[in-house]
């Protein structure tokens, strides 16, 4: 059987992800036989919240969100080579069609008819690519300070451009630890992250051959139209401008990377509710209130369109 049970946490992070856990092995494609770690919070019965994080975090990053939705069943994965999901070992083994194949084969895996995709940093247009694979699936949509639009002239932040220095980059991010040790640096409260939970999402990286993913995921962010995402991620974005479901987006103003990406994806998604607020980058830490109230609504709104 595909399914088996998650990986044990030291007691002091356990404490922290008080949550069902389980790890799905793939079976299909160029991962398979990789595992996929992931929290499953919630009635059973009950439509899914699939809640998608970015770099270099893991489904620790949404456990305050999911407290704030006890009705609901809540699915955060670790992506490849992040948590306690399988770590691939070359940069070129992570993309956005990669990433994204994965999830999809956990989603039907776990016979998830009705979602509601949740995605931040790079779980934005991973929801992206992901809707776009099991668009029947899906009955909503909340961004929260990410980008699911392709820039006119990609180049991507300061951060993304020192992840393509060839040796710097990776002394950075493999030897020293690099974004993982500094995420306070993105906080608008930079209280949010420090002591326990900084070192919660410290652990599932602290061997250096682990640390691969955050490097990847950094160079997989565009710098000109011939990058290799590109492609996925303008079929991700269409499949987001098509979309006629709920969508809600939360942002944290304060967000040095990206809280200026909100009036753009304003403009491309001009039916979306809106909620804006004083947080960092990685805002679950700072108002999971806020994010739990846009999915609680973006629900609602959903069920209200089904109804005969």
């Amino acid at each position: 059987m595909p399914f088996h049970p998650a990986p044990p946490l030291p007691s002091r992070i356990a404490a922290l992800l008080p949550f069902p856990r389980a790890s799905y092995e793939l079976v299909r494609g160029r991962h398979a036989g990789l595992e996929v770690h992931y929290v499953d919070a919630g009635p059973r019965d009950a439509d899914a919240v699939v809640m998608l994080h970015g770099n270099p975090t893991w489904s620790l990053l949404w456990r305050e969100v999911i407290l704030g939705l006890p009705d609901r069943r809540c699915v955060a994965p670790d992506l490849l080579g992040f948590g306690l999901s399988s770590k691939p070992a070359r940069i070129e083994d992570h993309s956005v069609d990669g990433h994204a194949d994965a999830i999809v084969e956990l989603i039907e895996s776990l016979q998830l008819r009705s979602v509601v995709l949740v995605g931040q940093d790079w779980g934005g247009p991973l929801c992206a690519s992901v809707g776009a694979r099991i668009p029947d699936r899906v009955r909503g949509l909340v961004l929260a300070n990410t980008s699911v639009l392709v820039p006119e002239r990609p180049r991507g932040t300061w951060f993304h451009r020192f992840a393509r220095m060839r040796g710097v980059s990776e002394a950075a991010f493999i030897g020293l630890g690099m974004p993982q040790n500094a995420m306070w640096a993105v906080q608008h409260d930079r209280g949010s992250i420090r002591g326990k939970v900084a070192a919660a999402y410290r652990w599932p990286l602290r061997r250096f051959r682990d640390r691969v993913g955050p490097l990847a995921l950094a160079r997989m962010v565009p710098d000109d139209l011939r990058h290799p995402s590109i492609d996925a991620l303008r079929r991700g974005q269409r499949w987001v401008e098509g979309f006629t479901g709920p969508v809600a987006l939360v942002w944290g103003r304060n967000d040095p990377l990206l809280g200026k990406a909100l009036e753009r994806h304003q403009r491309a998604l001009p039916h979306a509710m809106v909620t804006v607020t004083e947080a960092g980058h990685f805002l679950q830490e700072e108002v999971p209130e806020a994010l739990a109230a846009a999915i609680a609504s973006v629900w609602m709104r959903a069920q209200d369109r089904s109804q005969p």
